[in-house]
């Protein structure tokens, strides 16, 4: 019974990519097998709940598919977003992660999260969902974290947001309408306005 069990949760976290001990109850497996299988080294706990299979190769956006299990309404944005879409060599340090107001923010050490909250259209616009190691992780479209970093520039640095501007302009990975539809949802269409025409 055991070694069923144990392998239940082996395939449960191929299938998933990042298992969290909640992710075993449509399984109907005791949540004692995650720490059996730690013990004999077939899964890694790589953070605070976050289980995964040894062995599983682990990209470089690992941590954006465990901020994800972490963060069931949390959104990738700011540098995050950035770096997801190739538009900084900065590998920010945590992962940033929007989550609507009124939500409590996920607690973990592994991977560092940074938080910010957004309400209304701001958190529910330009999300694209992307499957990373078999998790579903919603990201901020290009557009969308262009709009992000000029909102948030005094968290971020301005110069971030305009060089986030030029290089997705430049590499054609957002379209002026869609910049501009973003910056009015975010409300910062008179702070990009200057930066923007001086690309134009």
């Amino acid at each position: 019974m055991a070694k069923n069990h144990q392998q239940a949760v082996l395939k449960h976290a191929r299938k998933l990519g990042v298992l969290r001990p909640r992710d075993l109850n449509p399984i109907g497996v005791p949540r004692v097998y995650l720490r059996q299988l730690v013990e004999s080294g077939e899964l890694l706990k790589t953070g605070r709940g976050l289980y995964v299979v040894a062995g599983a190769p682990l990209t470089e956006n690992h941590s954006l598919a465990e901020a994800a299990k972490l963060s069931p309404k949390g959104v990738i944005c700011l540098l995050s977003a950035l770096r997801f879409h190739g538009l900084t060599t900065e590998n920010p340090a945590e992962v940033w992660i929007a989550i609507p107001r009124g939500t409590r923010p996920p607690k973990s050490a592994s991977p560092a999260l940074r938080v910010v909250t957004l309400s209304g259209e701001m958190m529910t616009k330009g999300i694209k969902l992307h499957v990373i190691q078999g998790v579903s992780v919603p990201v901020y479209c290009v557009a969308k974290t262009v709009a992000d970093c000029f909102r948030f520039r005094n968290r971020i640095g301005v110069n971030i947001a305009v060089e986030a501007l030029r290089d997705a302009w430049r590499d054609k990975k957002a379209t002026s309408g869609e910049l501009w539809h973003y910056a009015k949802v975010c409300r910062v269409l008179n702070v990009m306005r200057p930066y923007f025409d001086s690309l134009a």
